[in-house]
């Protein structure tokens, strides 16, 4: 039994496996993975920011990020802070630059006095670039309150 040679008596062509398939597949999986996964762009702190119609503020990347959520806490670039913490990174960030921005993004149900020492903190500091971060859409006030507007101190 010769299973080397044809029935003809020549010699069989080695077998090639053809890959182009099995990259189309692959191909295919790679694009509805890449479609269908959600990518988190937000940082983990959850709040439900009010709603305006104002228009938006560019933001720089030395913005500081305040998070006051329902239960009263404060988070900084996503690090729980107590009101001392907070007083000290204002501290730090009115040294380096006083013409930093501060951004409140608030909860919906945050008692407004909470937001109102937020704000004096940062302008005791000299950080008198403060905004309300609000999310876009139909405002529940009259003409339009102020998405991430700038407060420039004149109250």
């Amino acid at each position: 039994m010769n299973f080397a040679t044809r029935p003809g008596g020549g010699r069989r062509e080695p077998l090639r496996v053809d890959v182009t398939p099995l990259i189309d597949i692959i191909f295919q999986l790679v694009l509805f993975f890449m479609v269908s996964t959600t990518f988190v762009t937000t940082p983990g702190i959850q709040v439900d920011l009010p709603r305006s119609s104002a228009q938006t503020v560019i933001r720089e990347d030395t913005d500081i990020n305040v998070w006051v959520t329902t239960g009263g806490e404060i988070y900084v670039e996503q690090d729980a802070v107590s009101l001392a913490e907070l007083t000290e990174l204002l501290n730090d960030a009115a040294a380096s630059d006083p013409s930093t921005m501060v951004i409140i993004k608030a909860d919906a149900d945050v008692d407004h006095g909470r937001v109102v020492t937020v704000m004096d903190l940062a302008r005791a500091r000299g950080l008198t670039r403060l905004a309300i971060a609000t999310d876009p859409g139909e405002g529940a006030g009259g003409s339009g309150g102020g998405d991430k507007g700038e407060d420039d101190g004149d109250e």
